[in-house]
């Protein structure tokens, strides 16, 4: 049975950084690519960024672009997401997730995914 389990949220102010880490088991972990989600009180699970199996290929939500890294270290069976320039926006619970699509680009999708962590509560304060 798969797991995915989060760490490293917490309470942070703006323009902090945090690393947020995917730990994954009971399955290859490197078949699968892996994405994050994140979602705010009162709002829709978002698409956050993803990777791809081999790690060549990463996408990223506008709101995030250029302040966001994902990557993975296919050894550890661990994905990341590295935030900086953080902003009181950013703050919701982050969920990991792990899937195989059929292309790429749907996994900007939730439905993407077959496995999900319980999430990390990042807070980001002014």
């Amino acid at each position: 049975q798969v797991q995915l389990v989060e760490s490293g949220g917490g309470l942070v102010q703006a323009g902090d950084s945090l690393r947020l880490s995917c730990a994954a088991s009971g399955r290859t972990f490197d078949d699968y690519a892996m994405g994050w989600f994140r979602q705010a009180p009162g709002k829709e699970r978002e698409f956050v960024a993803s990777i791809t199996w081999s790690g060549r290929s990463t996408n990223y939500a506008d709101s995030v672009q250029g302040r966001f890294l994902i990557s993975r270290d296919n050894a550890k069976n661990t994905a990341y997401l590295q935030m900086n320039s953080l902003k009181v926006e950013d703050t919701a619970v982050y969920y990991c997730a792990s899937g195989a699509p059929t292309m790429a680009s749907q996994l900007s999708y939730p439905w993407a995914y077959d496995a999900w962590g319980q999430g990390t509560q990042v807070t980001v304060s002014s």
